[in-house]
């Protein structure tokens, strides 16, 4: 059976895919899957890629099977037809995607890049920073207790004494005196 939808014509190909038969639509986007990605190729997506424009083209190859009038009935050939649908479906995409109330996902930035952006640091100056709170940390559990480390590192992560406690079910005396001891040591050690 598939030797023989293989055979026919593109236009007999759509009379069976309107008809229901599903070989036949698979067919037809299997033939013309390569103009597809012919017309999306010359296209640029804003915060997309070509793949997205090629499933856009595909969503207008399987308009085209829907809409597609025979030559006889004043239309073009099934190919010249597809091409158009294909076309447009894509420039669609491509002008939706330019619009004004796109752009915030068009030109969005990840939440670890705005926090160098936010920084007014380089991504690289933010790597050496990020290098040598690493190096300090180390330094730290070296020298503090368990309590300690965790206690400074929760504070200098910018939490409250406060917080602190709620995150421990430590007193705020007893935070207070690791920090202050925290402090101590480190002063003697840096």
């Amino acid at each position: 059976m598939n030797e023989q939808i293989k055979k026919k014509t593109d236009e007999e190909l759509v009379e069976l895919s309107r008809k229901g038969d599903k070989h036949a639509t698979e067919e037809v986007l299997l033939r013309h899957s390569g103009l597809v990605r012919g017309c999306a190729r010359r296209f640029f997506l804003i915060g997309g890629e070509t793949e997205d424009l090629i499933q856009e083209g595909m969503i207008g190859l399987y308009h085209a099977i829907g809409d597609y009038k025979k030559a006889a009935d004043g239309g073009c050939s099934f190919k010249n037809f597809a091409y158009l649908c294909i076309t447009r479906r894509i420039i669609d995409a491509v002008k939706t995607s330019a619009r004004k109330k796109n752009e915030p996902l068009n030109f969005y930035i990840s939440a670890l890049d705005a926090e160098w952006l936010a920084s007014g640091l380089d991504p690289e100056d933010m790597l050496i920073l990020n290098d040598d709170r690493r190096e300090f940390k180390q330094k730290m559990s070296r020298v503090l207790s368990d309590f300690e480390f965790k206690i400074t590192t929760m504070y200098m992560d910018g939490m409250t004494c406060a917080e602190i406690c709620e995150a421990t079910g430590k007193t705020a005396k007893s935070v207070d005196n690791a920090l202050q001891r925290s402090k101590r040591k480190l002063q003697q050690v840096l």
